[in-house]
């Protein structure tokens, strides 16, 4: 069985081993001819092409392409090996004279590929274009436009192309070929009419890839803009679409030291109605990008990093963010927001945020939008960027915090319209108790002042002072607190030497650490005055405490604090002076029971000197001589 079976393969192998040395002889014969052509042709080509015939050539195809009149001086270079390749010096593109003679741009060298059949054949085609320093000037039109050229191939490919069942459609009769270019060392100013600025891009490399006029695009562009370097990634099957302002599928991604941003989605670059896709965003650092861009935003120095995730659609008359991830710094929250635009009206800022834990501080900085003086329009004869943009915004969080102040369970919001802003925290845990707070923003901007109401409940001020890490003599107890202030600054950024305004603190029981009553009235029966040290050696227990004090010039007047111990109560009235921590007190301490005041009898006082080891001086009662004290 095996000898009949090596037979029949040999019976089929027989037949292919007679005919393959014939296919390989044929074969060889063919490459040879086809190789021997190619040699022939490279050799052949300069005698058989004039150099001025393909640069006509590709003088004609650059007038077709851009509608403009290429002129080119220096002496052009033909290279046959390994590709048939022209290359042209000082090329400048101009608008024909009769025409207003405007200047497109200019090019220090221009190389492309030549098709070598075409070219023995009378006709020219070119690909594979490479630019050396270009020097480019477009104009952004009021539309949002780009006036891409004159009157060209790509002028009315841009104009006639169509939208049909989900594509791109292009008529053959403006179809053509491209290719790829490169784009080496350039410079490209475009003029925005609507803004009258000109936007300057030094250094430009890039590479094109773009087959067809009627096919896909992709792009990797770097530019240099006032020194930073910004790469741009673009990729889009609908290119004469996007650069005709309608609306085409697009990949876009910019990278930079100072931001990174990608989209992905449908996208016009003359309007935002019909935008949608998804959005990435991250700023390292926020107050490098400003000041990148020239603009100013004082007190934005606390939000050192901002970051967002989203998808993004066109809603009305502006946008919606569903799915919004927003990292501040290292908050981060999640929620809905919308940015609404009408003609004749302020844009409008709304949503709702979520956040884990927050700083309120860098989100009213982030929302505060205080732009350089001069920036913002006039609007209804009011200028400032309270004219310029609205807020309102809802703010949640499960822990917060404001300067040295935790909250927990925090309700809040942001409104900014007509002329003002508002900053509400409705509803928040506080050190065991509540806290509201409203903080308002006058017309004159946030650098104008405001005023700031903060009304605390039930909250352990005992827990608050060994927070802050307070020294002194401090009432520790269960209290609320009413503060209600004024500033000619920002409220977050100011002072308490710049304050006025009234608090009112009033408590239950609790303790004064460093205060000894018995050890008041030893000192006081002793000595003409006293450091309060001398008179640490216990606290003061007490009942109740009650005080009230207007803040005005760096200082704050306290009026008739009364602090009713069991058997003895403390008061105080005077003037606290912030800076020097100076003081200068009238004090007195007597029985709390009137039936008592033989055995306690009044104490009158007076204190100076500075916090937290003020001197007491005791006062003689009118009528008395120093003996009987």
């Amino acid at each position: 069985m095996s000898t009949s079976r090596h037979r029949r393969w040999r019976r089929k192998i027989g037949p292919v081993s007679r005919w393959l040395p014939a296919f390989a002889r044929l074969s060889t014969v063919f490459l040879l001819i086809a190789l021997a052509l190619f040699v022939a042709l490279r050799v052949a080509a300069p005698y058989l092409i004039s150099t001025g015939f393909v640069r006509s050539g590709i003088e004609d195809a650059l007038s077709k392409w851009t509608g403009y009149h290429a002129e080119i001086k220096g002496s052009p270079v033909l290279e046959f090996w390994p590709t048939p390749r022209i290359t042209l010096n000082q090329i400048t593109i101009r608008q024909p004279r009769e025409s207003g003679d405007k200047l497109l741009g200019s090019i220090e060298s221009l190389s492309a590929d030549f098709s070598l059949i075409d070219a023995l054949r009378g006709r020219t085609s070119f690909h594979e274009f490479h630019l050396v320093r270009p020097n480019l000037a477009l104009t952004r039109d009021e539309k949002g436009l780009i006036d891409w050229s004159y009157a060209g191939l790509l002028a009315r490919a841009i104009g006639g192309v169509r939208y049909e069942n989900g594509a791109e459609v292009l008529d053959p009769d403006l179809d053509a070929e491209i290719g790829a270019v490169t784009v080496e060392d350039g410079t490209l100013v475009v003029t925005d009419i609507k803004s009258a600025k000109a936007h300057h891009f030094d250094s430009v490399t890039a590479d094109i890839a773009w087959p067809r006029l009627s096919g896909a695009i992709s792009a990797v562009i770097i530019a240099r803009i006032n020194g930073e370097d910004l790469k741009v990634d673009f990729a889009s099957r609908q290119p004469l679409l996007a650069f005709a302002g309608r609306n085409a599928e697009t990949r876009t991604s910019l990278t930079s030291n100072l931001l990174t941003a990608h989209f992905q989605g449908i996208a016009s670059i003359a309007s935002l109605s019909a935008l949608s896709g998804n959005i990435t965003a991250s700023i390292p650092d926020v107050p490098a990008l400003l000041a990148w861009s020239g603009r100013s935003i004082p007190g934005i120095a606390t939000l050192k990093s901002a970051s967002l995730e989203s998808d993004i659609m066109s809603s009305g008359n502006g946008l919606r963010f569903n799915n919004l991830s927003l990292s501040l710094n290292e908050a981060s929250a999640t929620g809905v927001m919308d940015l609404f635009t009408q003609p004749g009206k302020r844009p409008k800022i709304g949503g709702t945020l979520a956040f884990d834990q927050m700083n309120l501080k860098p989100f009213l900085d982030a929302f505060a939008l205080r732009l350089a003086a001069g920036e913002a329009e006039e609007v209804s004869g009011i200028s400032g960027p309270l004219r310029v943009l609205d807020v309102d915004v809802r703010v949640s969080a499960r822990r917060a915090q404001m300067g040295l102040f935790e909250l927990s369970d925090v309700g809040a919001s942001m409104i900014v319209a007509g002329g003002e802003a508002k900053f509400d925290i409705g509803d928040s845990q506080f050190e065991g108790g509540e806290m509201t707070a409203h903080l308002e923003a006058t017309q004159r901007d946030f650098d104008g002042g405001g005023k700031l109401q903060l009304s605390i409940r039930n909250a352990d001020f005992a827990a608050l002072a060994e927070r802050l890490q307070l020294k002194g003599p401090l009432p520790l107890a269960t209290g609320s607190l009413d503060l209600d202030l004024q500033s000619p600054k920002a409220i977050w950024t100011t002072g308490l030497a710049d304050v006025s305004g009234r608090l009112h603190f009033w408590t239950g029981e609790g303790t004064i650490p460093g205060i000894d009553a018995a050890a008041l009235r030893t000192q006081a029966a002793e000595k003409p005055f006293f450091p309060l040290s001398a008179a640490a050696g216990g606290a003061f227990a007490f009942n109740q405490l009650n005080l009230q004090a207007d803040f005005a010039n760096g200082s704050a007047e306290m009026h008739d604090a009364r602090i009713a111990g069991a058997t003895q109560t403390l008061t105080l009235s005077g003037v606290i002076t912030y800076q020097s921590n100076g003081l200068a007190l009238s004090g007195s301490l007597d029985a709390t029971d009137p039936a008592k005041a033989a055995e306690l009898p009044l104490l009158p006082f007076f204190i100076g000197g500075s916090w937290p080891n003020p001197v007491i001086s005791p006062v003689p009662l009118f009528g008395n001589t120093p003996q009987a004290q």
